[in-house]
């Protein structure tokens, strides 16, 4: 039997039918939160360099947000039986659970679930924010308590240990956004500008945007940018990249061949050589003649990939080419044949790949080539193809997630979701209720 149209149902029969939906749609929610835990946990997803979120959003063709949630949502859940059931019933809604998980303990969950019952989903939301804020004793123990060490380890890495207090975390946090959005607005005006000299200094070509090259930006390449920024704003007559740079020595022929040579950072720590083509793909190259360790010749500064060929990159593939990845900002030129080798800087060459995925491309053993249409085609470790777009699941009917709700005899109506009274709330008496429950 064929469900009715929308159109043809009473007012009554709408608003029952809205409710049940909604149910239904939350407790399938639920399987799909477990099922995606059950992945992270057995499944080898991190086989091309990614994040389980990113991986997640791929495969379910969810937004990088959406993903973020689900796998945050999921591994509470694992230690929250009581929470996790309801939720499967379709007896507390998504944003609900959402919120709970953030303080719910095992101890708590039973009666932080009865308070969400009578709480609507942004009720619940403002008392769980109001419960979580720092008394003035709390702070003053942040503050005391906040440290960061670095140190260089033998292996070559710069090495952090820190923590902040809530307000500087949060102003590191905002600095790093900013970071992000201001080489994003560089960028962009640099695009835009007309007339641009190829002797110019580009702004989206500094090492900044070279290190937090890549798909969601992590925390550490976001820092190195900020980091670029905060030293490049100290001069305004100068660019970062003419008054900061990370500079790397490396002989001709070990560049372009498999060959012992000279690569080092200028302070004489050991760079592998793929690592300095990979930096190459897409940087500023100044020629140099020695003999004997003296200098015979000096040349021009020149890039790789000129502004006028960057731009036309950038519109021609909008971002990562790598399969399933969506960053569209802070990503590399990729040399297909290395022009040290021979290959040439033009737009047939070139393939724009974040900062992980080139990585995965130069030092982990992934091929990249480029089918008769000039697409590219990738190839893990092991040869094996990465599709563009994976396969999706057979269509479904309407009917389907209620049929399974059955088939596992999870009971669904208009009344199952306990979604609140509605009432005004008392924000302190919903507070003293939770500290009432979780201390």
């Amino acid at each position: 039997m064929f469900e009715q149209e929308a159109s043809q149902l009473s007012e009554e029969e709408l608003e029952r039918e809205l409710r049940e939906q909604a149910a239904h749609v939350d407790a399938g929610l639920s399987r799909l939160i477990e099922l995606a835990a059950e992945c992270e946990r057995r499944l080898c997803w991190d086989g091309d360099g990614t994040t389980f979120a990113a991986w997640l959003a791929w495969r379910c063709s969810l937004s990088p947000r959406q993903a973020r949630e689900h796998t945050r949502v999921g591994k509470r859940l694992a230690a929250l039986p009581l929470i996790r059931a309801a939720f499967s019933r379709g007896e507390v809604s998504y944003a609900k659970v959402s919120a709970l998980v953030r303080i719910a303990e095992p101890a708590t969950e039973e009666r932080l679930l009865e308070l969400a019952e009578v709480l609507t989903a942004s009720q619940l939301e403002r008392c769980l924010a109001a419960y979580r804020q720092l008394s003035a004793a709390e702070a003053a123990e942040q503050q005391e308590r906040e440290f960061l060490h670095y140190f260089w380890s033998e292996e070559g890495w710069l090495s952090l240990r820190g923590r902040l207090a809530a307000d500087e975390g949060a102003l590191l946090v905002q600095a790093l956004d900013a970071a992000r959005d201001a080489l994003h607005e560089r960028r962009r005006a640099h695009t835009a500008a007309a007339g641009v000299s190829e002797e110019e200094p580009a702004g989206d070509t500094t090492l900044l945007e070279r290190a937090a090259a890549g798909g969601p930006v992590t925390n550490a390449e976001a820092l190195a940018a900020l980091a670029e920024l905060s030293l490049a704003h100290r001069d305004a007559d100068r660019s970062g990249g003419d008054r900061y740079q990370v500079i790397v020595h490396v002989d001709a022929q070990t560049l372009a061949e498999d060959a012992d040579g000279r690569c080092e950072l200028a302070d004489g720590r050991p760079l592998a050589a793929e690592s300095a083509r990979r930096l190459s793909c897409d940087a500023s190259l100044v020629e140099v003649a020695e003999h004997e360790g003296q200098l015979l010749w000096l040349g021009r500064k020149r890039r790789t990939v000129s502004p006028a060929l960057r731009r036309a990159l950038s519109v021609r593939d909008r971002g990562c080419r790598f399969p399933g990845c969506e960053r569209t900002r802070f990503v590399d030129a990729h040399h297909v044949e290395h022009w040290s080798r021979g290959g040439e800087t033009n737009l047939d060459n070139l393939v724009s790949l974040c900062r992980r995925h080139h990585r995965l491309v130069h030092e982990h053993g992934y091929t990249l080539g480029l089918d008769d249409s000039c697409r590219p085609r990738f190839q893990n470790q092991y040869g094996i193809a990465i599709p563009d777009v994976p396969p999706r699941a057979p269509p479904s009917s309407r009917r389907r997630l209620r049929d399974q709700h059955r088939e596992r005899h999870v009971t669904i109506d208009a009344e199952t979701c306990r979604n609140g009274t509605g009432d005004r709330m008392d924000l302190s008496l919903a507070v003293d209720a939770i500290i009432s429950i979780a201390g």
